[in-house]
């Protein structure tokens, strides 16, 4: 296994344990996605759009906001070939929906199409800075006029260090996340703590700026978790 991969092993092998702890709502995903919905909606009120959704998963929370505002297609992305094949199941009632088991990076690299969104749900924060720097270029050079990318993620504190960071957000899942089996919470713990590189705001801001994004709005927060949308 490669290290780009490394990150991945966690959810390629176990993808349920990251099921479990989104369905108690721990990371916000109601709220977030909820929002998100009220995205695609304005989006699909201007007419057909094609969407990218980089590190996809299983789908399960995107889904139903896509089956409310149906796109032209979607491009699914993402590294756990089980995650893939759960995704096709949520997404059967989606049109023009294409999966792929392949790295982000590479993907929206080499895609030749362009999209009017592209969308990202809690995986940036696995990238290194200079792999986030990457995606914001690739994805500047893949959005339609008018395209607009889409991030659901979490972020340190305003100038909190990874370290602090890791320290804080493991505290929290062991304190707090008590719906989901210890065991799972430690495994979950160990792969934060060691794959987890989330930027704060305002470097996330420089970054998407450097590669051409020049509105950017935080839509949503609660606690380390945000709603980025970022406009060309």
């Amino acid at each position: 296994m490669s290290s780009r991969d490394d990150h991945t092993t966690l959810f390629r092998q176990s993808w349920s344990l990251y099921d479990a702890i989104a369905a108690e709502n721990y990371m916000f995903h109601r709220e977030l996605y909820s929002r998100v919905a009220g995205l695609l909606e304005n989006r699909a009120a201007r007419g057909p759009y094609s969407i990218l959704d980089l590190g996809c998963g299983n789908a399960r929370f995107l889904a139903p906001c896509l089956q409310s505002s149906p796109p032209e297609s979607y491009t699914g992305v993402d590294l756990s070939s089980v995650a893939l094949e759960e995704a096709a199941e949520y997404l059967k009632n989606v049109p023009g929906v294409s999966l792929r088991n392949q790295d982000m990076l590479e993907a929206v690299a080499e895609a030749e199409a362009v999209y009017d969104l592209i969308f990202t749900g809690y995986a940036v924060h696995h990238l290194s800075p200079d792999a986030k720097q990457q995606l914001f270029h690739s994805c500047v050079s893949r959005l339609a006029p008018g395209g607009e990318l889409i991030m659901v993620d979490v972020l340190r504190g305003d100038g909190q260090n990874r370290e602090s960071y890791i320290r804080e957000y493991i505290g929290i899942m062991s304190d707090q996340w008590t719906a989901v089996r210890r065991e799972y919470i430690d495994e979950a713990c160990a792969h934060v703590e060691a794959h987890d590189f989330p930027e704060t705001y305002p470097d996330l801001v420089r970054m998407a700026e450097a590669a051409g994004l020049r509105t950017i709005e935080l839509l949503d927060r609660h606690t380390h978790h945000h709603l980025i949308i970022f406009r060309t």
